[in-house]
């Protein structure tokens, strides 16, 4: 629900009722106990200090009585919960629901596109476009990953070619003590991504040389780029010097040809855009994430793509995106995501709750219920047009889902290694994470947030809170931003060089 919010607190708009079923409230600003409030002209008085994002009980709610918010169940009362009280862990318990869902009739085609606006990106063979122009070296294994890191270090000061952007590692802790099979396959198919992504010019893929995960895998008259993909292993080049060395003369060379690269207009609907959140708060569904919604909606409506990741945060809203789905096709991709996800926490004795972290239910977020149902507000409301796994190439227009847990660097991997040449990520709490080779741009849900780590926000969502802006008008804003990075404004994470890169383990340490 869009919301326009007058700037100074009233009695009226001190706390924000986001649907007429709801029988709780979120506090705008923080509220003190004896605090006189109206609302929709029913008059409440604050019993309890509540906190700004929290909630505030409008009714008597019974013990056992669900409560609602957005219109949606986030759970039941534990104990009576009197009009005026705090609504939070203490009082409201989670329960999974299960839900009659709606499934599409028939077939909803692809929109018609309209016009597009452009932006300067770096057009590549395979008909996508880079908004960036990185050589990256990455590392096969465990084993290769500090020489990798020393590589793109080695440039560190040094003057680059013009159109060159830099040279970075992609270094981690995988790729032996793998069984062969589907964790194998995934690295894999997450690494293949980073190669031949489209903000990628030009690659080294560096190996040990004995690991599970060989660079032959990459390799081949099949590999895409042959002319700008070039594999080495420590073991036949003298160690970590020797490849450190043998990696430069190569970086050399692939450095003369990725200059020769200059950035053209190219229409927009090339963009692929990630939609992350992090460190959310109560805050995040009411403006950060509905405004990245009307950006993801105005990117859908130009034929470009916006990827919603994050399995675990639309647990209990996922009713909400089967509606939108194309085709029963995708539904049930959808659904069998969160099933396959079920499955994986109930090997180790886990909840879809255990995800809000500490920060989460500090900012109002009492439940995975309450934080799925403002996540999923990122991807607007237009058509959910494919759902893809982990790190999967992303080929529909429109919006797409990914399967990606919620911790923010593993789900950032993999929207990069499935094609996102742009990311932008939505924080109540506060985050600073950016990754190698995309650029992450940070939007504050609160203005407080932004003020504090203002080195780190982009964009300031806060400002409909505050009642500065509208929730279009912000997600015009983001989608202006969007473009000046697609052309090479750099973000905060850019500039700070935030670079986490963490692939997906889901399978035994071998």
């Amino acid at each position: 629900m869009l919301l326009e919010i007058a700037k100074l607190p009233t009695a009226e708009n001190t706390v924000i009722h986001l649907h007429a079923t709801d029988n709780i409230a979120v506090a705008r600003v923080p509220i003190s106990v004896g605090a006189e409030l109206k609302v929709d002209g029913h008059a409440v008085t604050a019993r309890d200090p509540i906190p700004a994002g929290h909630k505030i009980a409008l009714v008597r709610i019974p013990s056992g009585e669900t409560v609602r918010r957005y219109g949606q169940i986030i759970g039941r009362a534990s104990a009576v919960i009197e009009p005026g009280r705090h609504v939070h862990t203490h009082n409201l318990a989670f329960e999974e629901l299960h839900f009659d869902y709606e499934f599409p009739g028939a077939e909803t085609p692809l929109a018609a596109r309209r016009a597009s606006p452009t932006f300067l990106g770096y057009p590549r063979e395979d008909g996508r476009v880079g908004t960036r122009n990185y050589i990256a070296v990455v590392a096969a294994s465990n084993c290769a990953a500090h020489t990798a890191e020393l590589i793109a270090r080695s440039f560190a000061g040094e003057e680059l070619p013009a159109n060159v952007d830099g040279v970075v590692a992609f270094p981690h802790g995988e790729g032996c003590g793998h069984a062969i099979g589907p964790d194998t396959e995934q690295l894999q198919r997450t690494l293949a991504g980073v190669l031949a992504h489209p903000n990628v010019a030009a690659a080294i893929i560096l190996g040990l040389g004995c690991e599970v995960n060989q660079i032959s895998h990459y390799l081949g008259p099949n590999a895409p780029r042959t002319g700008r993909l070039v594999g080495m292993t420590l073991q036949d080049s003298g160690g970590t010097r020797g490849a450190v060395q043998a990696a430069r003369t190569e970086i050399a060379r692939l450095m003369e040809q990725c200059s020769q690269e200059k950035r053209v207009e190219v229409p927009a609907s090339r963009i692929v855009l990630g939609l992350n959140c992090g460190g959310s708060d109560s805050f995040s569904g009411i403006t950060a994430n509905p405004a990245l919604g009307v950006c993801s909606d105005m990117l859908a409506a130009i034929g470009a793509t916006a990827a919603l990741a994050e399995t675990t945060e639309i647990f209990g809203a996922e009713h909400l995106l089967v509606r939108r789905a194309r085709n029963r096709q995708v539904a049930d991709k959808l659904l069998g995501f969160v099933e396959s996800y079920k499955q994986y926490l109930r090997r180790f004795h886990g909840s879809f709750d255990d995800n809000p972290s500490p920060g989460n239910k500090e900012g109002g977020l009492s439940n995975i219920l309450e934080k799925s149902l403002g996540a999923v507000a990122k991807a607007g409301t237009s058509t959910l047009t494919d759902a893809v796994d982990y790190a999967e190439p992303l080929r529909t227009p429109g919006f797409v889902f990914m399967n990606t847990p919620g911790y923010d660097p593993v789900s950032l991997t993999g929207l990069a290694a499935g094609g996102c040449n742009l990311i932008a990520f939505t924080t109540g709490r506060g985050s600073a994470i950016g990754f190698p080779s995309v650029p992450v741009l940070k939007i504050s849900s609160n203005s407080n947030t932004y003020r504090r780590m203002r080195d780190n926000m982009d964009v300031n969502a806060g400002a409909i809170a505050d009642g500065d802006k509208s929730v279009q008008e912000v997600g015009r804003e983001i989608f202006d931003a969007l473009l000046r990075v697609a052309s090479g404004e750099k973000t905060c994470a850019e500039r700070l060089g935030h670079q986490e890169f963490v692939p997906w383990r889901i399978g035994p340490v071998m």
